[in-house]
């Protein structure tokens, strides 16, 4: 008698465990439903889904190893020079001076580009101001892609003045 209830006690217990063992190893495959499986599903760029109401625009400031787009606002266009003017005020002039000569309120603390004497192209120094350097904090979510390109054009704009 005590030899048949250890075999029930054995059998009670371990017959859940070979059960979920057969589920985990799936001997037993039981094809659960999935929210995932039962929506469609898009490839990347293939048919996109429309863009959601109230979102908001993100535009992607460059894609690394395919290129920096080209200064997309004219440089003489007034809009962008005052625009410029009104954001290196705010973001730039502290450190590099309301001329651009590396003489803002911040010089003494450390030592600012000239941007009157720079030679980079406005690619290169796009790349400066969202990226940043080790003395200059990246300005990428200070000031949007059009803002950046504003900004360059207002520096070309303080060159010219100085007579580069």
């Amino acid at each position: 008698m005590k030899g048949l209830r250890l075999i029930v006690i054995l059998a009670l217990l371990g017959g859940p465990l070979i059960v979920g063992m057969l589920f985990t190893y799936e001997i037993i495959k039981v094809d659960w439903v999935s929210m995932m499986e039962n929506q469609p599903s898009y490839r990347p760029m293939e048919d996109p889904l429309p863009v959601p109401q109230d979102s908001v625009p993100y535009m992607a400031d460059y894609v690394k190893y395919v290129g920096i787009p080209d200064n997309p606002v004219p440089a003489d266009d007034p809009v962008s020079l005052e625009r410029g003017k009104v954001l290196y005020n705010i973001h730039c002039a502290v450190c590099h001076g309301p001329q651009g000569k590396g003489d803002g309120v911040m010089a003494q603390y450390m030592t600012p580009a000239d941007l009157t004497a720079s030679a980079l192209d406005d690619k290169g120094m796009f790349v400066f101001i969202t990226n940043g350097t080790p003395n200059m904090p990246p300005m990428r979510e200070n000031l949007t892609v059009r803002d950046r390109w504003d900004v360059i054009n207002y520096i070309r704009s303080l060159q010219a003045q100085a007579g580069q």
